[in-house]
Formats: C-alpha cells, sequence, structure tokens
C-alpha cells in the first residue's frame, strides 16, 4: 500500500470519531488534492461516508443508552431539566437542530447521543447528518483545495490545513466577541 493510500485510511480514522479535532487534517487533504496527490472525488465520498457513520454511532449508542440514561437524568432535577431542554429543541426545530449541533463544539458527539436518548426519529437525525456533513466536508476541503491552488510551495501547502483552522476559529471568536459586546445579557441571566 502506497502513501496515499495511508492518508485515506488516516482520513478515515480521525473523522469518524466525533471527538476528534480533524478540521485542519481535512483541510490539508484539500490541499494535497489540489497538488495532485490526492483524489478529490475520493476524498469526498470517503470524508462524508465516515463522518456520517461517526455520527450515526453516535445516535445508535444514544439509543442504545435511553434506558439507563433516562433513569440517571431523572435523578436530579437539574439533569432531568437539561434534557427536557434538549428534547424540546429536537421537536421544535427538528432537522436543522441535527446540522446546528454539527458545528457546535462537542455538538456532533454529544447532540448525537442526545438524539437517540430523546427517540428523536432516524429518518429525520440521518438527513441532518448528511446535510450538516456536506456543508463540513465541502467547506473545509474545499477551503483547503482553494489554497492548494493559490500556493505552489508544497511547504505551504501542508501548513494550509492548520492555517484554515486558525482562521476559522478566530473568525467564529471574533464574532462571538462582537455579539457579546453589543447584545450584553441582562444581569438576571448573568447570576448577579
Amino acid at each position: 500500500m502506497d502513501g496515499t493510500h495511508w492518508m485515506y485510511v488516516l482520513l478515515v480514522l480521525v473523522t469518524m470519531p466525533p471527538m476528534i479535532p480533524n478540521s485542519a487534517l481535512v483541510a490539508g487533504a484539500g490541499a494535497l488534492a489540489a497538488a495532485g496527490s490526492l483524489n478529490l472525488p475520493l476524498l469526498i465520498v470517503i470524508l462524508l461516508a465516515s463522518t456520517v457513520l461517526g455520527d450515526m454511532s453516535m445516535f445508535w449508542t444514544g439509543c442504545l443508552a435511553r434506558g439507563r440514561a433516562l433513569r440517571w437524568m431523572s435523578r436530579r432535577q437539574k439533569r432531568r431539566s437539561m434534557l427536557d431542554w434538549a428534547a424540546e429543541r429536537f421537536r421544535r426545530y427538528g432537522v436543522p437542530s441535527v446540522i446546528a449541533m454539527r458545528f457546535v463544539p462537542s455538538g456532533r458527539g454529544l447532540g448525537g447521543v442526545t438524539a437517540g436518548i430523546v427517540d428523536f426519529p432516524l429518518r429525520s437525525y440521518l438527513l441532518g447528518a448528511l446535510a450538516a456533513e456536506a456543508v463540513f466536508v465541502s467547506c473545509t476541503l474545499g477551503l483547503g483545495y482553494l489554497g492548494g491552488r493559490l500556493v505552489d510551495n508544497t511547504v505551504m501547502v501542508v501548513c494550509m490545513g492548520p492555517a484554515v483552522s486558525v482562521l476559522t476559529a478566530s473568525t467564529v471568536m471574533g464574532v462571538r466577541w462582537a455579539w457579546t459586546r453589543w447584545n450584553p445579557r441582562p444581569a438576571s441571566d448573568r447570576g448577579d
């Protein structure tokens, strides 16, 4: 097996489990595809399949643990309230809630388990997971690919993935900072 095959295997191993940060590697793979080292259509298929499989494994974990989880959550009012809040969001927003949780830190794993626990419909969850992962894969891989097309230097191509991750994280933090600056929470929400 040559080096490119191992890259595909590595991508599956880091994109299937939901708790592993993988954006830099996915963007780097896009840059390598732009350089001709990896096959872009194959990357899209592999990444979409592995991320959706990872999401579905978390959903099924929640389904399998439903009885125990509900008993444990019911022991304390605060836990039960959190579960009720999450269940209400799934009921109210449906598929868009599944898509949104993909882009919240730890939302892919914890959201999937919660969806299974609260008995969110399987077909709706699968549809949301497919849509969310299609957005993630196309944006992250696409940014890396675009960066790889704009840069000729091999070292710069390899650095493209981490650079995209830093840029994305900085943008999110900047938007969050601006939002809290211009929309301060009332004192009652802060616990003052």
